[in-house]
């Protein structure tokens, strides 16, 4: 089951220093390979694991070839955690298992339903009218996908993950709520991945709009209207409300907050926890996040926190003094 080194570098390029015939079993972390591992080092901070791993080979940037070689064999390449995803999906495509039937007996696709070329759509799926599924996607087990939703080519949806479900939507009502009819559908684009029991919601009026690319982790809740630029990536138990807009190529660490109606512009990094408020308008990273501390230091500059705004203008007051 495993694969030869010179055929993996066939496959993938690279500048292979050792013997083209090593038999790889497996891929693995710099600190658990073994001699029948490929394993890889991206991160200069970790070059330390280099020396004492194991590994029988370590795909490596140029400026750490020489420490590399002196452990044993390595791949010289510009980038080597690009060339490490690559090589899992070289190694998922050599080893997958025969492909099952393309629509699970279990999956109910209704008949108005327009499912592409070469789709795979997993148990207890579900497809509703009017759904578009685009050329090459796959839907795992137990996927949703509602009314006139319409999903690009080769994209992932993995299991439990719920498309076109109704947004948020109520007008109060002398003490009650009445619903707001979710009349919008979703449109995403190709290359997107879904992650797990992630939700993406039905627009209002107009669609909610996930664009070519983006990859969307575990749990993460996008709400109606919505819209997220190209390439974006978000990570797990994040919350987007209502209408808000995320430009293109930003990142989103996990269990981040924003709230509805505001825009982010490309090219945002937002680190993991930061509740966003308002609109961020230029490219960089943003923090928003009070530190863990002792329960009783934290209290304290809690507290402190709270008086910021008095304590700010008895400054200013004692500034027009001086």
């Amino acid at each position: 089951m495993g694969l030869l080194l010179g055929s993996i570098v066939a496959a993938l390029g690279g500048d292979l220093q050792g013997d083209a015939s090593l038999r790889i079993d497996g891929l693995a972390p710099l600190d658990a390979a073994g001699a029948g591992h490929l394993s890889f080092l991206s991160n200069p901070r970790y070059r330390q694991q280099l020396d004492a791993s194991r590994a029988g080979c370590v795909i490596v940037a140029p400026a750490l070839r020489e420490q590399a070689l002196a452990r044993g064999a390595c791949i010289v390449t510009a980038d080597p955690y690009l060339y490490f995803a690559r090589a899992t999906q070289l190694w998922k495509r050599e080893h997958a298992r025969p492909a099952g039937p393309a629509i699970h007996p279990s999956a109910v696709v209704d008949p108005q339903a327009v499912i592409g070329a070469d789709v795979r759509i997993g148990a207890q799926c579900v497809v509703e009218r009017g759904a578009r599924i685009g050329a090459g996607t796959v839907l795992k087990a137990r996927v949703f996908v509602g009314e006139d939703v319409t999903i690009g080519e080769r994209c992932t949806l993995h299991p439990g993950a719920v498309i076109g479900a109704d947004g948020f939507g109520f007008a109060p009502n002398q003490g009650a709520w009445e619903k707001i009819e979710q009349l919008g559908g979703v449109r995403i684009g190709n290359d997107v991945d879904i992650g797990a029991n992630t939700c993406i919601d039905r627009g209002a009026l107009a669609d909610t709009v996930i664009e070519d690319g983006v990859k969307l982790d575990n749990l993460v809740q996008v709400g109606h209207n919505v819209r997220i630029g190209a390439h974006t990536a978000v990570a797990g138990c994040t919350g987007i409300a209502g209408s808000a807009n995320i430009g293109a190529h930003c990142t989103i660490g996990g269990a981040a907050m924003i709230l509805g109606h505001l825009s982010i512009a490309d090219h945002v990094n937002i680190s993991a926890g930061t509740f966003v408020a308002r609109s961020i308008l230029k490219p960089g990273l943003y923090t928003g996040i009070f530190p863990v501390d002792e329960n009783g230091a934290w209290e304290k500059n809690a507290a402190t926190l709270k008086q910021l705004y008095t304590l700010r203008e008895r400054i200013k007051a004692l500034e027009k003094k001086i």
